[in-house]
């Protein structure tokens, strides 16, 4: 396992154990089975996108703020090449974080990377009512947002708010490259 996916793994137990939570305990508010939280939290597996977004639902955190307890230290330059990436090993996601953010700061910024014929659910927003700008720089991407899709295409921008369910999804033939600025 990556350097990454152990502070991942310390930082989630710690975040269970701030609380006082069980793994049962997590395991139902994060509709997630106890065996994969514990071996998520023992860093034997690395957890997908849509797992952590589960996992931020439950303790109310956006996936840009739980990366930044993991990643180390704030600066703030940030050049390109000391920018974080993570890759969802399930999809191929890429996520990268542009902006890192930071408790004095409200925004944050990161950039994605969905690949041809691939979705990403989301249950819930980790913040009911979360700010959104997504902006699409390259391909086609659909977004629903509960019962409402919207249609992508390069250079487009979607703004809303964030209060239910999302999915991000690509077709076949062509993926989508954005940048996503949550406020």
């Amino acid at each position: 396992m990556s350097d990454l996916t152990t502070r991942l793994a310390h930082r989630l137990f710690s975040l269970r154990g701030e609380r006082g939570w069980s793994l049962d305990e997590l395991a139902a508010r994060s509709g997630l089975s106890r065996a994969t939280l514990s071996r998520m939290e023992n860093a034997e597996s690395s957890p997908t996108a849509e797992t952590l977004g589960k996992l931020c639902t439950a303790y109310g955190l956006t996936l840009s703020r739980l990366m930044a307890l993991v990643e180390e230290g704030f600066t703030a330059h940030v050049p390109f090449d000391a920018q974080p990436e993570w890759e969802d090993p399930a999809t191929g996601f890429r996520r990268r974080s542009v902006s890192p953010p930071s408790a004095r700061l409200a925004g944050e910024v990161i950039e994605g990377h969905l690949p041809p014929g691939t979705a990403i659910a989301y249950d819930a927003p980790p913040r009911p009512g979360l700010e959104h700008h997504l902006i699409l720089l390259d391909g086609a991407l659909r977004l629903d947002l509960d019962d409402t899709s919207h249609d992508l295409g390069a250079g487009d921008c979607l703004r809303y708010q964030l209060w239910g369910a999302s999915r991000f999804s690509t077709g076949p033939g062509r993926g989508a490259r954005y940048l996503l600025v949550m406020i």
